[in-house]
């Protein structure tokens, strides 16, 4: 195994992590019109992320910058190709987390409804957007031989880019409603239980036809296997919370995330970005890297610093780990 080749398993490290971590986040944000009854259970849902939705969301920075000090070919290619999906992921995510910061200095039904409706939009956009996006670099996007992405927004809006961002929003929704399962009490719990067993109907019936096409038109033994295990875990995490054993299905989710995208990967390796117009016009891990040199000064960097943040990150959760029910809202209130 190469130095490129590490690389590219970091790069998938970093957006594996973000897609658990942010991917509940995107989760919770969407089930504020379905379990918020009233502002209170608004509070109680936001309040669950609110200690650590900018921490995860972070993750996306680390991987935008490896991907740009690591592939620099492979950022440009995709951040000119794809940039009006991206740049609406990046307003969405701004709008997000300008809504969790503004939302409680008003005291008016209208000022929090509109920045309610903020965090909604602003989760359900980039939960779509992502998987359109990585579902069109697994299946190859029309590159000339300069790499230059010559297609157009609607050429992603294709049946299985649209299918990879339906994958995503159904999956991150299903996740955001486990861990509000995991870290609520009462009746809001309750709910937030009988509304992920229906979503994950839906989802299961979406990521099977996803996963079986993206083996069936990539197929390696690896990807095979990382796609067997996310149905499994899939299923078995439906289960788990059908059986009120919050935290396995939680775990279970992870699982299933980080296969499901693992098996992305796979089926992209050693490609990075697949061209549609010749094959030779493609960027591989092989002329998308950076240097010898940038890659292992990036490698010491990585070696030193990966560990500390997890570690952080791992704290942070410990620190924040107490459910939280109507009766904790008054004592956060403004």
């Amino acid at each position: 195994m190469q130095i490129q080749d590490i690389w590219f398993l970091i790069v998938g490290f970093l957006f594996i992590g973000y897609f658990v971590l942010d991917g509940f986040d995107f989760g919770v944000g969407m089930s504020l019109p379905f379990l918020g009854k009233d502002d209170t259970d608004r509070r109680v849902l936001i309040n669950t992320i609110g200690p650590v939705w900018d921490l995860n969301e972070t993750w996306v920075l680390v991987a935008g910058a490896s991907l740009f000090a690591a592939f620099p070919e492979w950022y440009a290619s995709l951040f000119s190709g794809f940039y009006l999906p991206l740049l609406l992921i990046l307003l969405a995510l701004i709008a997000r987390g300008v809504a969790f910061e503004y939302r409680g200095k008003g005291q008016t039904l209208r000022w929090k409804s509109t920045f309610d409706w903020m965090i909604v939009v602003g989760s359900v956009v980039p939960a779509l957007l992502w998987g359109v996006a990585f579902a069109n670099i697994v299946q190859g996007v029309p590159l000339n031989e300069d790499h230059i992405y010559t297609g157009t927004l609607f050429t992603l809006l294709n049946p299985y880019g649209l299918l990879g961002g339906l994958v995503t929003l159904t999956l991150f929704w299903l996740h955001g409603l486990i861990f509000i399962t995991l870290k609520t009490e009462g009746d809001i719990k309750a709910r937030a239980r009988a509304l992920a067993i229906k979503v994950g109907v839906v989802c299961t019936v979406l990521a099977a036809t996803f996963l079986l096409w993206t083996v069936f038109a990539h197929f390696s033994i690896l990807g095979l296997a990382l796609t067997a295990v996310a149905a499994l875990s899939l299923v078995a995490a439906q289960v788990a919370n059908i059986k009120n054993r919050d935290g396995i299905a939680f775990a279970l989710l992870v699982v299933t995330i980080i296969t499901a995208v693992g098996s992305l990967f796979a089926a992209l390796f050693p490609n990075v970005f697949p061209s549609t117009t010749n094959a030779a016009f493609s960027l591989t891990v092989d002329n998308a890297r950076s240097s010898d040199y940038t890659l292992g000064v990036m490698s010491w960097v990585a070696a030193i610093m990966l560990p500390l943040v997890l570690a952080y990150q791992g704290w942070t959760y410990w620190v924040f780990k107490k459910r939280i029910s109507r009766k904790s809202i008054p004592a956060v209130s403004h």
